[in-house]
Protein backbone atom coordinates (compact mmCIF):
# COMPACT_ATOMS: atom_id res chain seq x y z
CA UNK A 1 0.00 0.00 0.00
CA UNK A 2 1.50 3.75 -0.83
CA UNK A 3 2.56 5.49 1.83
CA UNK A 4 0.61 8.65 1.28
CA UNK A 5 -2.61 6.51 1.24
CA UNK A 6 -2.49 6.19 4.68
CA UNK A 7 -2.20 10.02 5.57
CA UNK A 8 -5.61 10.96 6.97
CA UNK A 9 -5.71 13.97 4.86
CA UNK A 10 -6.69 11.98 1.77
CA UNK A 11 -9.16 10.47 3.42
CA UNK A 12 -13.03 11.16 2.13
CA UNK A 13 -13.99 12.33 5.55
CA UNK A 14 -11.25 14.69 5.99
CA UNK A 15 -11.71 16.39 3.03
CA UNK A 16 -15.88 16.70 3.94
CA UNK A 17 -14.64 18.19 6.78
CA UNK A 18 -12.17 20.57 5.32
CA UNK A 19 -15.12 22.13 2.77
CA UNK A 20 -16.84 22.37 6.09
CA UNK A 21 -14.87 24.68 7.41
CA UNK A 22 -12.81 26.26 4.51
CA UNK A 23 -14.92 25.83 1.32
CA UNK A 24 -13.49 25.59 -1.72
CA UNK A 25 -10.04 26.48 -0.25
CA UNK A 26 -9.75 22.95 0.15
CA UNK A 27 -9.26 22.15 -3.45
CA UNK A 28 -5.80 21.87 -3.56
CA UNK A 29 -5.85 18.67 -1.30
CA UNK A 30 -8.23 17.19 -3.92
CA UNK A 31 -6.14 17.30 -6.75
CA UNK A 32 -2.87 16.55 -4.66
CA UNK A 33 -4.82 13.38 -3.68
CA UNK A 34 -3.12 9.97 -5.08
CA UNK A 35 -6.18 8.14 -4.91
CA UNK A 36 -8.45 9.97 -6.95
CA UNK A 37 -8.14 9.77 -10.97
CA UNK A 38 -8.26 13.01 -12.76
CA UNK A 39 -12.02 12.33 -13.81
CA UNK A 40 -12.83 11.89 -10.03
CA UNK A 41 -10.93 15.29 -9.24
CA UNK A 42 -13.06 17.28 -11.69
CA UNK A 43 -16.10 15.98 -10.56
CA UNK A 44 -15.52 17.07 -6.94
CA UNK A 45 -14.17 20.28 -7.76
CA UNK A 46 -17.51 21.01 -10.28
CA UNK A 47 -19.30 19.48 -6.98
CA UNK A 48 -17.90 22.25 -4.59
CA UNK A 49 -17.62 25.48 -6.99
CA UNK A 50 -21.43 24.74 -7.22
CA UNK A 51 -22.02 24.10 -3.60
CA UNK A 52 -19.91 27.54 -2.82
CA UNK A 53 -21.80 29.90 -5.35
CA UNK A 54 -25.01 28.06 -4.15
CA UNK A 55 -24.14 29.14 -0.34
CA UNK A 56 -23.30 32.24 -1.30
CA UNK A 57 -25.99 33.58 -3.01
CA UNK A 58 -28.08 32.22 -0.10
CA UNK A 59 -25.48 34.25 2.71
CA UNK A 60 -25.96 37.63 0.15
CA UNK A 61 -29.81 37.06 -0.14
CA UNK A 62 -29.95 36.62 4.21
CA UNK A 63 -27.71 39.60 4.81
CA UNK A 64 -30.10 41.70 2.12
CA UNK A 65 -32.91 40.15 4.23
CA UNK A 66 -31.27 41.32 7.42
CA UNK A 67 -30.25 45.15 6.26
CA UNK A 68 -34.34 45.05 5.09
CA UNK A 69 -35.31 44.07 8.35
CA UNK A 70 -33.12 46.43 10.74
CA UNK A 71 -34.24 49.41 8.19
CA UNK A 72 -37.62 48.58 8.93
CA UNK A 73 -36.68 48.82 13.33
CA UNK A 74 -35.08 52.03 12.90
CA UNK A 75 -37.97 53.37 10.60
CA UNK A 76 -39.81 52.80 13.56
CA UNK A 77 -37.79 53.35 16.26
CA UNK A 78 -37.41 56.67 14.67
Amino acid sequence: MDKKQDKWYFKSWSLIVSFLFVGPFMLPLVWVNPGFSKKKKVIVTIIVIVLTCILTVIFLKSLKYLDNYYQLLQNEIY
